[in-house]
């Protein structure tokens, strides 16, 4: 199968074109992968940095026939998002611990309290997904499966569970944001969610 140059396949994808941008996902994602690693020093953070990476230029696909060398673009956003998010995990990490510590001072009834409203929020999010991707959130966070295994056990893509993953995220994060009387969400979703 003859390959597109670069230009023609960065055309054909800001036309909507799927089969060239998974050629293009597939042409560049290992190298990306390993460039990011690099970066956040974890696997599974690289994983959903460069998935989230892509779906940001899949929904952005118009520009890219606008992009004359697509690797310095590629890497210079993957640089940014992947600096930008380490920032933003950090923010967290502070917050959690603010918040670990004001938890060990506040003894009582307000404390089951919140954490139980964290859950039902957090267990309502979950509940809102469409079915395919609650189940494959469900079976990577509550059973521990990696990707390649739920996409094995549930007869579909690994991209397919990828996707679904990013999804499944977005929406429980952007679901749990929107209560903005649970202040202690974003922080103690490190022992939760992995955002």
């Amino acid at each position: 199968m003859q390959l597109d140059s670069e230009p023609d396949l960065l055309f054909r994808v800001s036309q909507g074109d799927e089969a060239a941008f998974a050629q293009l996902f597939h042409t560049y994602q290992p190298r990306l992968d390993a460039f990011v690693m690099q970066l956040t020093g974890s696997r599974p953070l690289s994983e959903e940095i460069v998935q989230e990476i892509f779906i940001r230029i899949w929904e952005k696909r118009e520009k890219l026939n606008r992009v004359e060398h697509f690797h310095p673009y590629l890497y210079a956003i993957a640089r940014n998002y992947s600096l930008s998010f380490l920032k933003k995990i950090g923010r967290e990490l502070a917050r959690k611990q603010a918040w670990e510590a004001s938890m060990a001072n506040n003894q009582g009834q307000e404390d089951d309290t919140a954490v139980k409203d964290y859950h039902r929020i957090i267990d309502q999010a979950i509940s809102e997904l469409p079915a395919q991707r609650q189940k494959v959130y469900l079976l990577s966070r509550d059973e521990g499966l990696r990707q390649a295994e739920i996409a094995e056990r549930m007869a579909i893509s690994l991209e397919t569970v990828k996707k679904h993953m990013v999804l499944a995220l977005r929406s429980i994060r952007n679901y749990a944001m929107a209560h903005p009387e649970i202040n202690i969400l974003l922080l103690i979703m490190g022992h939760s969610l992995p955002f």
